[in-house]
């Protein structure tokens, strides 16, 4: 199965065919897959070489001309680098861009922890105004691209990933979706986490949403969901543990709640290992899942016990 970085370069030269506004910035990484689109559309692809900040800079120049960035690199190197010009050019001067970003929490353990970028969505969520798509499957992430470009002038971030569960699923660039009902408790899995959360919940009286569009936040799912399931809530995503817990906490503001934030920890793993190895230390895999998520919710009971 390709990959959702191997999807991303021919929807995107489609989109170049098919949009004249749409534009491409490059800073190396990735180049390469954009060879035939540089062929056909010269004015519309652009390689700035190793300078993240200019790359985030055109592109807000781009926008101002009127064009649809779509601008990709390492998520390190196109959220945490350049963030100055991602609060500036983009954020303080109103104009739209879409972030495409590889390489996510850890995806790449050999090129050290410059190539990781865990915090990024965090990060994101100190400014206001963006979108954020976190696909779970190649097949989502070109829909979500789709929707990303054609999202006007907004300001939008697609995270992908090489972590991806079996099957795509008809995500809509908006709101969850209900994977699995339950009455004792809600498991919000985050784009590349569902198959490990579906496999550590089996049995589990829980209910299974799924997310791959995290911000906005689909505060009426949550809400939706807990009127059964009851207020015990637990969000698994793929990067930064807790990311999403105060979007969850104020969804459900006004009744009493808890919620759990698993995720990427803090703590900086220096022995990089395998990609498996970081998913299992961090608490991410299918086993150490249903433990945190049996210990937290009342749905850790198997169903008919």
């Amino acid at each position: 199965m390709d990959t959702m970085r191997d999807r991303f370069a021919p929807v995107v030269t489609r989109l170049l065919d098919e949009d004249p506004r749409v534009a491409v910035l490059l800073a190396e990484v990735g180049a390469d897959r954009f060879t035939e689109a540089l062929r056909r559309h010269p004015d519309r692809v652009v390689n700035v070489g190793i300078r993240e900040q200019l790359l985030v800079g055109a592109a807000s120049g781009m926008a101002l001309a009127g064009l649809r960035p779509v601008v990709h690199t390492f998520a390190s190197f196109l959220v945490e680098r350049p963030f100055e010009q991602v609060k500036l050019d983009l954020g303080h001067q109103d104009v739209g861009a879409v972030l495409v970003s590889a390489a996510a929490s850890f995806d790449w353990p050999a090129g050290g922890y410059t190539h990781m970028a865990p915090g990024d969505v965090a990060l994101l969520d100190t400014l206001d105004g963006w979108t954020v798509h976190v696909p779970g499957h190649p097949d989502e992430a070109e829909t979500l691209l789709r929707h990303a470009v054609a999202a006007g002038d907004d300001k939008v971030y697609v995270r992908l990933s090489l972590q991806s569960n079996a099957a795509g699923r008809p995500v809509d660039g908006q709101r969850f979706l209900t994977v699995r009902e339950g009455r004792a408790g809600v498991v919000v899995a985050v784009g590349p986490m569902l198959d490990n959360v579906l496999a550590a919940t089996k049995g589990l009286d829980v209910t299974v949403l799924y997310a791959t569009t995290v911000r906005p936040f689909d505060a009426d799912a949550l809400r939706r969901a807990t009127e059964a399931a009851g207020t015990d809530v637990v969000v698994v995503e793929p990067y930064l543990a807790g990311t999403s817990t105060g979007a969850a906490n104020d969804a459900l503001a006004d009744v009493p709640h808890r919620v759990l934030g698993l995720g990427v920890g803090r703590a900086e793993l220096r022995r990089y290992g395998q990609f498996d190895e970081h998913l299992a230390a961090h608490g991410l895999d299918a086993g150490s899942l249903r433990e945190r998520i049996s210990r937290f919710t009342a749905g850790g009971v198997p169903a008919g016990v």
